[in-house]
């Protein structure tokens, strides 16, 4: 059947960009216990939220706002920019996918960090981009490598999460700005912001919403504990953000996403909660960590990376027996990363069953 695909189709791996837990559960028979390896927010949602998608899922038979109406004029008052600045779409990853789609042509150069987000690499290889991937410096990805590299490569697009998965760092509000006030006349810079909600005072950057060379990535999955409701947005010039209607799915948003983000949004003080208790589980697991012998790394998100004290053999030991009790994470994907293992935060519950079974596993694991 691949007679009917384009040859560039054709000649992609029909892959994702992650197992899902889902996956490793069905192939061991087993439920995990603690599922730490997604960066989900298991501290939930909003309770507001939760009604307000519950009342919505009496409405499921009308498709959602097309236009995203209430949402993005939420979205433009809580950022004071004007609603023409918002872009709403299906999380970080549909925007990632639309703005590949957007600017790429097959050869098109594309800068990102070697070991940065997957997904974003995947949908510049659906479009045919052509990646350049710069190393991280220690462990964040390096604003002025990644500036090199797009002048030496005429790249149209650079990747940034600020503060960055997998390893958790961060960088201060004026070295983003820095690198914003020295991107090449070619290159829009694609800002991903998902950690923004819990990061550090003086991680955001102020940069003027209608810049004509940046996008800015946020999310409903992580701050907000709607992961599974699949609600991202960006904020960008009018231009930009209009230009995603000539390719977005229009009814892409499902009304009950639409209710529960608008809920969420309006609930401020539950975003507080989630922040504080981020910091006090921060504390406990990188407190876990050390107590067994290993490295945390300083992390400005919901997850820690934990360097093991070897090499990636010793490190992917320990992901397995993890797993095999019961406890779901993900590490690095490639070297000098994968040294690490990477731990999303959780309840005390969780924490407790990580608590009990990463000393098993390090013994396990030699």
């Amino acid at each position: 059947m691949t007679r009917f695909l384009t040859p560039h189709a054709a000649q992609l791996p029909s892959t994702v960009p992650f197992t899902g837990p889902e996956t490793l559960e069905r192939r061991s028979g087993t439920p995990f216990r603690g599922r730490l390896g997604a960066n989900e927010s298991l501290f939930g949602p909003s309770p507001r939220a939760v009604a307000a998608m519950k009342a919505a899922a009496s409405e499921a038979w009308m498709y959602g706002d097309p236009e995203n109406h209430d949402l993005k004029q939420a979205l433009a008052a809580h950022h004071g920019v004007p609603p023409a600045h918002i872009a709403v779409g299906p999380g970080i990853d549909g925007l990632l996918g639309l703005i590949c789609r957007l600017t790429l042509e097959p050869g098109t150069p594309v800068v990102t960090s070697l070991g940065a987000y997957p997904t974003f690499n995947f949908h510049v290889a659906g479009y045919g981009g052509l990646l350049t991937r710069v190393p991280y410096k220690g462990d964040h990805e390096d604003p002025d490598a990644l500036l090199a590299a797009a002048r030496s490569t005429g790249a149209k697009l650079i990747y940034l999460a600020n503060p960055d998965n997998p390893m958790g760092s961060h960088h201060p509000a004026s070295v983003v700005e820095d690198m914003v006030a020295n991107l090449p006349d070619h290159t829009l810079l694609i800002l991903d912001e998902a950690y923004a909600d819990l990061a550090p005072a003086g991680t955001v950057p102020t940069i003027p919403a209608d810049h004509p060379q940046v996008i800015r990535m946020r999310t409903f999955s992580k701050g907000y504990g709607l992961a599974g409701a699949r609600v991202g947005y960006a904020i960008t010039n009018p231009d930009l953000a209009l230009a995603f209607d000539k390719v977005r799915d229009h009814f892409g948003m499902s009304r009950i996403s639409q209710a529960g983000a608008l809920a969420a949004l309006r609930d401020q003080g539950w975003l507080k909660t989630v922040q504080d208790r981020t910091v006090k589980a921060r504390d406990r697991l990188s407190a876990i960590a050390r107590a067994n012998g290993l490295r945390p790394l300083p992390s400005a998100t919901n997850f820690v990376t934990i360097e093991c004290g070897r090499d990636v053999d010793h490190a992917r030991k320990v992901l397995t027996e993890l797993g095999s009790r019961g406890v779901f994470i993900r590490m690095p994907g490639v070297a000098p990363l994968d040294r690490c293992i990477r731990i999303s935060l959780g309840d005390d519950q969780t924490m407790d069953i990580l608590e009990e079974t990463l000393p098993q596993a390090l013994v396990a694991a030699g």
